[in-house]
């Protein structure tokens, strides 16, 4: 039996057992964010849609503009911005859960 089989079970349970453990620092302001509720939101809402029309291209363009949201409370508040300029009429809960999903996707703040 060679070494490495002896050490192949150990070492895939370890690996598996960081990628487990592992999870991604999220800003305390979306600690109690539901994110399949922000996915949901923003496939209801046409977000993208909306994003393409103002920006062009397929409307990633739209996500860190140079300088402009730099913090997790600062996106939170453009998403809100969204809200009451849309009238989308999203509770707090789901825009901090929009928020949140940005951030996961497209902005990755830790703090």
């Amino acid at each position: 039996m060679r070494l490495r089989d002896l050490f192949a079970p150990c070492a895939i349970a370890v690996a598996l057992a960081g990628v487990a453990g592992h999870v991604a620092a999220e800003p305390a302001i979306y600690k109690d964010a539901d994110h399949k509720l922000g996915v949901e939101l923003i496939e209801q809402n046409q977000c993208q849609a909306c994003h393409i029309r103002r920006v062009g291209g397929d409307g990633s363009a739209i996500y860190k503009p140079q300088g402009r949201i730099n913090t997790a409370a600062f996106l939170r508040g453009m998403v809100e911005q969204c809200n009451t300029e849309l009238n989308l009429g999203f509770f707090p809960e789901e825009v901090t859960s929009v928020a949140a999903v940005l951030n996961r996707r497209h902005y990755k703040f830790t703090q």
